[in-house]
């Protein structure tokens, strides 16, 4: 969402030196202009605005901070030759000279204004040729990624820059973006680059090209852990991940990553027994490294019974640890590659259902299944009336919204309280530190 700031008098203490010297040019990050207390209390009232305009009773909301900066495991970059040598950065935009955020994920895609900055005046942009009205912002690093991303994507710079004919030169085939995953403790890394590609049969070089790149990256980038080649159309007026479906092309070492998080145990420094995730590559997975256990601690603990649903549930963050505390869990998720790594899991009790979520509960409302808890995690655009609708139907005792559109979240909420919920927990979760991006946990019961 877009956070308001709508009074441009400041209190001094409320500015900050920007950590990143991109800011501005680069809107990815809309608030490092801010300190980070006076970020939290910016977004903290603009959640309470808008749900406040519901005429719902809210309670005490409770804010979880993050650590502001280094904090994603997850980014995607633009690629674009620059002087004769391919550079990573940003598409920006020249209406608002906002640039586009390092989210990599479909959901969550902002837009600010900026200050003057981009490209130098001599700068000679040779790429696929970028619609109108955007423009390439080369950077230098992005202080908001996990090391490791950065550092990789200098050493993929590199090797590529290292042999131009072989990558730079050739139109058929040509860099267009990169996309870097990592561990929570930067100790494995998945790489997928993206080519725009003219040819509808690759060369069959192609794959042993880019072993040896993947094998000349891993002795700089010892935690390469495996890489793929995606495939877009030649041409595009919308460069949009929603609008544009890559190919898959040649792969090399392994297809994902073990994402493990571990939880603390409440009122103690111990810590429960580490919970694995297998993430393919390219499949959606939250990117905040530093807040994933508190988020999943709250969201899962101390919740017990026979039956739990998990709704949009990607790969299984929530699940796959409800599935230690219940019977069966029911995890409703339609987007590959995230269904087939949670269809893939070995546990017994937990079922993994290909299917949207308004398809899953027209079917449990007809079959009379009563979960006691629900916990669903949906897109920007939110769960919509007829879902909530449905849920109230269901009336399971405890329901978690996990919500990523302060935008959309009232008006779902307003048909929950409708139907017999009351909102009885209210979080703030800052997973995007330095942006407007809210995450927002409401707890219900009925």
């Amino acid at each position: 969402m877009n956070l308001r700031n709508d009074n441009p008098i400041r209190n001094r203490e409320d500015i900050a030196d920007p950590p990143c010297p991109h800011f501005g040019p680069c809107g990815g990050c809309q608030l490092q202009h801010l300190t980070y207390a006076a970020q939290l209390r910016d977004k903290a009232a603009q959640l309470r605005g808008l749900l406040e305009a519901t005429g719902i009773a809210l309670p005490e909301l409770q804010i979880h901070p993050s650590p502001p900066l280094a904090y994603r495991n997850r980014i995607r970059l633009t690629l674009a030759e620059v002087d004769g040598q391919l550079r990573a950065g940003y598409i920006r935009s020249l209406a608002d000279h906002g640039a586009e955020c390092p989210t990599a994920s479909p959901e969550h895609t902002e837009r600010s204004g900026c200050s003057d900055g981009g490209l130098e005046g001599d700068e000679i942009l040779n790429s696929v040729p970028i619609p109108s009205g955007i423009s390439f912002l080369p950077i230098r690093e992005c202080p908001i990624a996990a090391p490791i991303l950065w550092r990789a994507t200098e050493a993929f710079l590199a090797s590529i820059n290292e042999q131009p004919r072989l990558w730079l030169r050739n139109p058929r085939q040509m860099p267009d973006q990169l996309e870097l995953f990592t561990t929570a403790d930067e100790s494995r890394l998945q790489l997928t680059l993206f080519l725009r590609t003219t040819a509808m049969t690759l060369p069959k070089k192609l794959a042993a090209d880019f072993t040896a790149l993947c094998e000349a990256l891993r002795a700089r980038i010892t935690e390469l852990a495996g890489a793929g080649i995606s495939l877009l159309p030649a041409h595009s007026t919308q460069r949009s991940r929603r609008a544009e479906q890559p190919r898959p092309g040649p792969t090399w070492g392994s297809p994902g990553l073990n994402y493990s998080i571990s939880v603390p145990q409440p009122s103690t420094n111990n810590q429960q027994p580490a919970t694995f995730y297998w993430v393919p590559r390219g499949a959606f997975f939250q990117v905040n490294r530093f807040l994933l256990p508190e988020l999943l601690a709250l969201v899962t603990a101390n919740r017990t019974g026979g039956l739990a649903f998990d709704l949009y549930a990607g790969v299984g963050l929530f699940s796959r640890a409800l599935a230690t505390q219940f019977a069966q869990v029911a995890a409703v998720e339609i987007a590959e590659p995230a269904f087939t790594a949670l269809a893939a899991t070995k546990l017994t009790n937990l079922r993994a259902v290909k299917a949207t979520t308004l398809d899953f509960l027209r079917v449990a409302v007809l079959d009379r299944d009563r979960p006691e808890f629900v916990v669903l995690d949906p897109p920007r655009s939110g769960a919509g009336p007829e879902v909530c609708t449905l849920l109230a139907r269901i009336a399971a005792p405890t329901l978690v919204y996990v919500s990523c559109s302060p935008e959309t979240l009232p008006a779902d909420l307003k048909t929950l309280t409708a139907s017999g919920y009351t909102l009885t927990k209210l979080h703030l979760f800052d997973l995007f530190p330095q942006t407007t991006h809210i995450e927002t946990v409401a707890v219900l019961t009925c």
